[in-house]
């Protein structure tokens, strides 16, 4: 049967020779794929400026349904989905202009995470024992070197479905 070609784009798989690639690529679904996917990944703002530049599409304000698709050259964003739009960017401008807003949590996290790690490192080293909270109660558990490395090599032996094999 010989090679495949798969198009991520496109979710497609072909039988692989120059034609066939080359017919795929220049394709009108190809382009329309993916633009599709790099659409998902633009700005709010650009968005909706070339929103507003379009006239609202006739067909689709009165039948909810426009032969063209996503390819017609008119608008068909409700009022509703541009609010939404105006909001996001209203939010984006928000977060830009303070910006220890969105992050204290996230930066308390890693400091956390690395402080427990750095106690996990020095008893390891040193042969001692380690308090570890379990978050049940407030309870302290005690664990010595023996035993983390028994759970972190245990962690590291499960499969997908989190067995031990």
């Amino acid at each position: 049967m010989g090679k495949r070609y798969y198009c991520d784009y496109c979710d497609r798989s072909f039988q692989d020779n120059q034609h066939n690639r080359k017919k795929h690529l220049y394709g009108v679904q190809h382009h329309r794929a993916k633009k599709a996917w790099f659409d998902n990944f633009r700005d709010v703002a650009t968005v909706l400026n070339e929103l507003r530049r379009k006239e609202p599409c006739r067909k689709f304000l009165t039948t909810g349904q426009c032969v063209f698709g996503t390819n017609c050259r008119f608008s068909h964003m409700s009022e509703s989905y541009m609010q939404m739009l105006e909001q996001k960017i209203d939010d984006e401008k928000r977060r830009k202009e303070d910006p220890e807003q969105g992050r204290s949590s996230t930066k308390r996290s890693i400091d956390e995470w690395l402080s427990r790690r750095e106690k996990k490192r020095a008893a390891l080293t040193s042969g001692r024992y380690l308090v570890q909270d379990t978050g049940q109660n407030g309870d302290l558990e005690r664990l010595d070197c023996f035993q983390l490395m028994f759970h972190s090599l245990r962690w590291s032996f499960k499969d997908r479905r989190g067995r031990m094999p």
